[in-house]
């Protein structure tokens, strides 16, 4: 073997350990608390959502439903700085598995309730009547326990506080 070849072998091995430590490293510790999604199932199962998480920023991940036009309920009172928050219709929530076509109402009122201040961001409709439901989990952004839960008329505080307040989604990555 030449010299030259000698010193590519060498280089080529060097270049491994140096992907191996790099790998290895990297797998010490624990996944950052920021990067872990939680299924929507471990949120709805462990009492009070706000009380057990706060208002930090959380990644729950479920199937995605929406009721608009079949929805009943109001718009949210008077409060128009609140009513985002306290609002029946539109009804957005994740459930913890894949909602059929004829789901009704109280089917996804017992998932987790999402809103937005803006009505955004939120998956476009899929169809123009019905639930609008997706083929595939989401991961949401949020919290719980948002500031405007304190405007809610008080019949509905719990309900604003345990809101899950989302600032963004993405499809799941598997």
């Amino acid at each position: 073997m030449s010299r030259d070849q000698r010193l590519a072998v060498l280089g080529l091995a060097a270049l491994g350990a140096f992907v191996f430590g790099m790998l290895l490293l990297g797998s010490i510790g624990q996944v950052r608390p920021e990067l872990e999604a939680i299924p929507v199932a471990d949120v709805l199962a462990g009492g009070p959502p706000a009380e057990r998480f706060g208002t930090g920023e959380l990644r729950i991940v479920g199937w995605y439903a929406e009721l608009t036009g079949d929805c009943r309920g109001d718009s949210g009172g008077a409060d128009a700085s609140a009513a985002w928050l306290q609002r029946d219709c539109p009804l957005r929530v994740l459930v913890p598995e894949q909602p059929t076509e004829q789901v009704s109402q109280a089917q996804l009122e017992r998932g987790l309730r999402l809103a937005a201040p803006l009505g955004k961001p939120f998956p476009s409709r899929a169809q123009p009547g019905g639930p609008n439901l997706r083929l595939q989990q989401l991961v949401f952004v949020g919290h719980f326990d948002d500031a405007a839960a304190a405007r809610c008329v008080p019949e509905r505080a719990d309900r604003c506080r345990n809101t899950f307040v989302v600032s963004d989604y993405q499809g799941l990555v598997r």
